[in-house]
């Protein structure tokens, strides 16, 4: 056997290991691309929600949402619940939502601990917050609130009570007594009944007060608009599941039952997000007024 036949025939077998070599790894691929699949699948995600109203409110919301999500994506979802916005926040800093909606500054601060990241916003609106006054309290001005009694959600609540306190202070030089009562829901009630002069909210719980609350009330000042906030994603996630769950909350976002939908959040326009989105809250200075939850 001469020396061009052996090259040849090691040539041969040479190549049909290799074949045989790629064709296994194409298996053990396929099978991990399957396996990897049918965990996701399986894995239930955790939704964290901000509590801006009750319980019961939140859950008629996004039940929905996270039905049709699932429809969607084959993927199972569910909703973690928080009594209180200091509770949201601890179980947030801790990483123990894989998705969660959450104000402009908690996305901020659950960025830089625990690198969530931001996937759809409400791109057709921004977030401000509002001050309130009962309507025949006779008080026209920001600054004749000073020394007195303010209801606030809680004291991070974004719009309704971080920014706004900033405000009072840097804007209006006031000094006012916070009263934290939970939900944005309650702020109305103390105004309206009188416990409190004023009331830190946001325009769009404002706005969906019981018409019999609301007529009570008037806004005397609204704060620097900003974006609003978000559903992220914790990094644990992978981003095939994070590109699954934005592409589909697009998706839903563009039928007029989804838009129906995501209205009661509230999110008007659905679109992507990013964390460019929230540079503007660094000017802000906010830490100055923000209470860690732990």
């Amino acid at each position: 056997m001469n020396s061009a036949t052996i090259l040849l025939i090691y040539s041969y077998n040479t190549l049909y290991c290799l074949k045989r070599m790629l064709c296994r790894l194409s298996i053990m691929t396929i099978i991990l691309a399957v396996s990897d699949t049918s965990l996701a699948e399986d894995r239930i995600y955790t939704v964290g929600i901000v509590p801006q109203f009750e319980t019961k409110r939140i859950h008629k919301i996004w039940h929905p949402i996270l039905a049709e999500l699932e429809q969607r994506t084959g993927l199972h979802f569910e909703l973690s619940g928080s009594p209180t916005i200091p509770h949201f926040e601890d179980e947030l800093m801790s990483g123990n939502f894989d998705f969660a909606y959450m104000n402009p500054y908690q996305t901020m601060l659950a960025s830089e601990s625990e690198g969530y990241i931001p996937l759809v916003r409400d791109v057709g609106r921004t977030l401000h917050g509002v001050l309130v006054v009962r309507k025949n309290s006779g008080i026209q001005t920001v600054e004749e609130l000073n020394n007195k009694m303010v209801a606030f959600p809680s004291p991070n609540a974004f719009g309704a009570s971080l920014q706004m306190r900033q405000e009072l202070s840097d804007k209006f030089l006031i000094n006012v007594e916070p009263v934290y009562v939970n939900t944005h829901d309650s702020v109305y009630l103390n105004v309206a009944i009188g416990q409190t002069a004023a009331g830190g909210g946001v325009q769009n719980t404002f706005n969906n007060q019981k018409p019999e609350i609301r007529h009570m009330l008037r806004v005397i000042h609204s704060t620097t608009p900003v974006t609003p906030h978000p559903l992220a994603a914790h990094p644990s996630v992978p981003k095939v599941i994070r590109d699954q769950v934005r592409n589909a909350l697009l998706a839903i976002g563009e039928s007029d039952s989804g838009k129906q939908m995501l209205m009661h959040i509230p999110i008007n326009q659905i679109g992507p997000a990013s964390m460019k989105d929230y540079e503007l809250l660094n000017e802000m200075r906010l830490n100055r007024f923000y209470i860690s939850p732990n």
